[in-house]
């Protein structure tokens, strides 16, 4: 990559229009983005999160088509619903009209089905990652909202309500390790169900002045819910029953942006679409299902937007990435002029590979080291070690691209060094 001169940032999404400025990110229409290297390791880092931890909590990852037919839809009587609000993306042929899923309950149910015909199949939670489609009318802040987007979602397939609500609780677990992970404070608050239906569910919100949610939340007992709770006619006495909160007069107002969502769907999809299996007793019963949802690129968008570094005199300046994501961790700037530090800072660069620690070597020719730096900003590096006349011997200092603290390590002691840090 060339150097990029930073003009303005948007204020809003400061981060995302440092990735759009860089070539990070490229815009093909409004909702619509290609990802370029850096920002799509990310992402796969994130999926990567996502996949081994809901392994770890016994879920099963397959992958659904994103075209399907509009028969499955008719089915669970959503496709008018979704096709007159605007929504669903629709293409029509001669072999029959097919849409873009919005979402994956229906998809997701038809392949239970074959699968999970008898109590002995059960519980069962699947889940896939997999690119999304809405007809967004109002796109904002770039990846947050878009048309198209990666998402995680999950069903869990139960024989009562007391498993669900267990197969609820395990990935709601999951979920809150998986953010912890990436490197984002969520907090999982009381969420209206909407137009999913079912009883309960949960948002997992960050706090953040560019989201569009606005919650009641208690520092102290880490007691939230989104303020369209108190819409509901019983919203006291459905606090108590459902969640055990008797008091939200300590709760306060803030602002925030919503990353995922978990729900308790009872039998209303199994209902919808014929959803049976063979109980204990070997009569036909209805599945009790839970979703639930994590959006992929909103998340990578939020990590962005909460990692921005500013310059004091230019305002924000690039990132600083979580070690758990970022694709390389540190970037070994050599004084090209000089083939002893060239020399050095391969050897480096071999080392730290050989060892399973991604590096950037920067020996491109014709650009400063001072403009090398600030491209380790732009990538969101973590860290820095520049290789100059300062440099001598077997010494070299580490830098930290977050704090700017840098720490004196001898050069064998650097792949240790860095799996010390994450």
């Amino acid at each position: 990559m060339g150097t990029t001169k930073l003009n303005n940032i948007d204020e809003m999404y400061p981060g995302q229009s440092i990735l759009l400025q860089t070539g990070q990110l490229v815009q093909y229409g409004a909702g619509l983005f290609a990802y370029n290297t850096i920002p799509l390791l990310v992402r796969r880092n994130v999926e990567k999160i996502i996949v081994d931890t809901l392994n770890k909590y016994n879920c099963i990852e397959v992958l659904l088509p994103t075209l399907q037919p509009d028969t499955i839809w008719k089915n669970s009587g959503r496709y008018e619903h979704y096709v007159n609000d605007g929504t669903m993306l629709v293409t029509e042929s001669n072999k029959g009209t097919f849409c873009l899923a919005p979402t994956g309950e229906e998809a997701m149910l038809e392949f239970a089905r074959e699968k999970l015909k008898s109590y002995k199949n059960l519980p069962v939670t699947y889940y896939q990652i997999g690119e999304k489609y809405r007809n967004e009318i109002r796109t904002r802040g770039y990846l947050l909202r878009g048309k198209a987007f990666p998402m995680l979602d999950a069903y869990s397939f139960d024989a009562s309500e007391e498993e669900m609500a267990k197969s609820y609780e395990n990935v709601k677990k999951a979920f809150i390790e998986i953010f912890e992970k990436i490197g984002l404070p969520v907090i999982p608050i009381v969420a209206d169900n909407g137009a999913m239906g079912g009883k309960k569910s949960e948002e997992f919100m960050l706090i953040s002045e560019q989201g569009e949610d606005k919650i009641l939340y208690d520092e102290k007992t880490g007691i939230g819910l989104n303020t369209e709770i108190l819409e509901k006619e019983n919203y006291e006495q459905y606090l108590k029953d459902e969640y055990g909160i008797e008091d939200i007069s300590n709760l306060k107002e803030i602002r925030t942006m919503e990353l995922g969502h978990i729900f308790q769907l009872g039998t209303r999809y199994s209902e919808m679409m014929n959803g049976k299996f063979i109980n204990k007793d070997g009569k036909e019963a209805l599945y009790y299902m839970g979703c639930y949802g994590i959006g992929v690129s909103r998340t990578v968008a939020a990590l962005y937007e909460s990692c921005v570094i500013n310059d004091e005199k230019w305002g924000p300046c690039g990132f600083n990435l979580p070690i758990s994501v970022a694709p390389f961790k540190v970037q070994i700037i050599p004084k090209i002029e000089s083939e002893e530090k060239k020399a050095l800072a391969v050897k480096m660069y071999e080392e730290l590979s050989k060892n399973g620690i991604p590096a950037i070597l920067d020996d491109r020719e014709n650009i400063t080291i001072g403009a090398k730096i600030k491209d380790t900003k732009v990538l969101g590096t973590p860290f820095l070690i520049v290789l100059g006349d300062k440099q001598q011997g077997d010494i070299i200092e580490l830098e930290s691209n977050l704090t700017k603290e840098k720490e004196e390590v001898k050069i064998e002691n650097l792949v240790q060094k860095l799996i010390e840090k994450g």
